[in-house]
């Protein structure tokens, strides 16, 4: 771990992680022509952003900067594999590990682990299916598109919406944040399919305003108790049910996916750290 590194994670704990978040993110959601047009100007310059797939393609044209973050893409820019047992990348962005949860342990970076009770802090039955399952994990950068989508079809059986830190979540915070990804703000979500069970963990970070869902909407980051939504129902009190590729929610600025499966249920390709990514991209198959 560098000097640099160190002293990057201690200023992250000196500063007011919350407070700081929330105000961006009344910034980034005001519709004021001189506020938003001077953040998304702002963010153009340091980061290249591909308008061209977006729905919307002049920046003049969105309300705010959220709305230009979270832009919706054209039909088609993120299409399914042919292979119907394909397991796809929920979200563009780089690999940031993925592998077995050996013993109930995932791996954030060289050198640090944590366990997977700390991070789904759910009863003993509902994690217990994952151990020894596998995982993958997906940063997000600034650059990528910011909505994330159902690797796989499934059944949405609970979702638990977990206070924490608001660390950021960049190789370097990984690399030197002890078991960071079961400190920070998360949104978890359980998911049952014909072939098992599966769960994805949204995972807020510094300045992240929120996660918001296609069905729940939107979740502030706060300091708070813990969230529980069991059997979750849509507005005509049916269950609620995604197909693969489907829209499951989205980042209010960038953050962390992680992809959780249960032993046996899915054979992944040869993911590498670093390797990058784009949502809908086949990351492995169903184990028929």
């Amino acid at each position: 771990m560098s000097f640099k590194s160190t002293c990057f994670a201690a200023i992250q704990t000196l500063v007011p992680q919350h407070g700081l978040s929330q105000c961006v993110g009344r910034l980034a959601a005001s519709k004021k022509p001189w506020v938003r047009d001077r953040f998304i100007q702002i963010f153009r310059h340091f980061y290249d952003i591909n308008l061209s797939e977006a729905v919307i393609e002049d920046a003049a044209d969105y309300d705010s900067f959220n709305d230009f973050f979270t832009r919706a893409l054209k039909p088609g820019a993120r299409p399914l594999p042919e292979n119907e047992l394909a397991v796809v990348c929920p979200a563009d962005g780089a690999i940031s590990e993925s592998g077995s949860i050996a013993a109930g342990r995932l791996l954030q970076a060289k050198n640090h682990d944590y366990r997977l009770d700390e991070l789904l802090p759910v009863q003993k039955q509902e994690w217990l299916k994952y151990v020894n399952g596998d995982f993958t994990t997906v940063y997000l950068a600034p650059k990528d598109y910011h909505r994330v989508h159902m690797p796989m079809a499934g059944r949405l059986v609970k979702t638990v919406y977990v206070p924490g830190m608001l660390y950021s979540v960049n190789q370097a915070t990984a690399a030197s944040i002890p078991r960071l990804f079961a400190k920070n703000e998360r949104l978890i979500a359980f998911f049952e399919s014909d072939q098992g069970h599966f769960c994805m963990v949204l995972v807020g970070a510094m300045i992240v305003s929120g996660i918001e869902t296609v069905f729940q909407g939107l979740y502030r980051t706060r300091p708070g108790e813990l969230l529980w939504n069991d059997n979750p129902r849509d507005t005509q009190g049916a269950s609620i049910i995604f197909e693969k590729g489907d829209e499951f929610g989205r980042f209010m600025l960038g953050s962390t996916v992680i992809l959780l499966t249960e032993p046996g249920m899915v054979s992944y390709k040869d993911l590498q750290p670093g390797q990058t990514l784009r949502c809908n991209q086949e990351i492995g198959a169903l184990n028929s």
